[in-house]
């Protein structure tokens, strides 16, 4: 058995080459790669911060919300009307109120706000909203879902109502998207392992029991709501300074199906399992996106196949919930200290196969 001081060596040397890796690949893509890997970096590090803030919440309180991508509708409206300039909201908005038509805030103070306006909204609707339990409260986060696009379709002096709204700066980086899914991933292990976290826990797995030790059930969980919809926002600021044109119809249906597949893909409750989850579905769902427009086998043609990378993310997740419906991780999550465990039980293995022939030999 190798010794615990060697074993935490191991895992500060396995901590050092993933933060080596992570820069590696960082630099290379920032510096020397080419334009469609560094789109697909970026939007998988913004769906890494909607399916962690939605698993923060949900996974955390095993309370389903289907209203989540209406919290990033409100950070992406807010930062982009925000930073949008003074020329150009007196062409596409020119019915915006004085206040909003006359400044053009710079990227960080905007998305902080439109964060911060999808979280006053989640603490209001909480309030009433949380007080219900199970599919209550998922038949009324998709109730919100729905008045929230209607909102959005009819605000045209905000909104440009169903038409594009164009002309957002494209302030969104890879730096930036890497340093808020960094951010939110971070926020949400603290969270699960804190005080709050384990009372979320405690109430998800035994509310009555949560709350004969004088748990809060409401009041944690509209805290974590608060909390998640906030980062949610923050991606939605991100999305739309990435894309810079969108429309209500972004956030709607598609959208909210996406985010709930890859958290289930990688574990309702696992922080480590939503990354998977999302790295998963995103390479699936983009290699099946190439293949619509159709491709050659050989001598065999196969057509345009429209639509195939929706059907993929429904069969994926028709698997998953037959053999495997606690999702890859489940509720557990990746340590080093168990990747430490297994390198060192490899090793000793190693060295037993190793050993056993020089003692064959040295027996008379």
């Amino acid at each position: 058995m190798i010794a615990p001081s060697v074993r935490r060596e191991w895992i500060w040397a396995l901590r050092g080459f993933l933060w080596l890796l992570l820069a590696g690949a960082y630099l290379a893509l920032e510096r020397g790669g080419n334009a469609y890997l560094q789109r697909l970096v970026i939007l998988f590090l913004i769906n890494l911060m909607l399916v962690v803030s939605l698993n923060l919440f949900t996974g955390f309180t095993g309370v389903f919300s289907l209203g989540h991508i209406g919290f990033m509708a409100l950070g992406a409206y807010a930062s982009a009307i925000l930073t949008l300039p003074v020329n150009l909201k007196a062409v596409n908005l020119p019915d915006l109120p004085a206040p909003l038509a006359s400044i053009a805030l710079p990227f960080f103070p905007a998305l902080i706000l439109g964060g911060l306006a999808a979280a006053i909204v989640a603490l209001l609707i909480g309030i009433p909203v949380l007080r219900l339990s199970g599919h209550f409260v998922a038949v009324a986060t998709l109730g919100f879902l729905v008045i929230t696009r209607v909102v959005l379709i009819n605000a045209e002096a905000f909104t440009r109502g169903t038409r594009t709204f164009a002309g957002v700066p494209p302030f969104t980086t890879m730096g930036w998207a890497a340093l808020w899914a960094l951010l939110n991933v971070y926020v949400a292990w603290r969270l699960k392992h804190s005080p709050l976290g384990l009372r979320l826990l405690a109430a998800r797995d035994d509310p009555w029991g949560a709350k004969s030790v004088g748990v809060s059930i409401g009041r944690m969980r509209l805290i974590a709501f608060g909390i998640s919809a906030f980062f949610t926002g923050i991606a939605g600021g991100l999305w739309a300074h990435f894309l810079t044109a969108f429309s209500p119809n972004a956030f709607y249906f598609s959208k909210t199906f996406e985010i709930i597949v890859m958290m289930i893909v990688g574990g309702m409750g696992s922080v480590t399992g939503s990354i998977l989850g999302t790295l998963l579905v995103m390479v699936s769902t983009e290699a099946l996106r190439n293949l619509e427009p159709g491709f050659a086998v050989g001598s065999l043609t196969v057509g345009p196949l429209y639509g195939l990378s929706q059907i993929g993310l429904a069969v994926l997740l028709m698997l998953l919930m037959t053999f495997r419906r606690q999702g890859l991780l489940g509720d557990r999550e990746l340590r080093l200290e168990a990747i430490a465990e297994r390198l060192e039980r490899w090793l000793e293995r190693r060295k037993t196969a190793i050993e056993a022939p020089r003692v064959r030999k040295a027996d008379p």
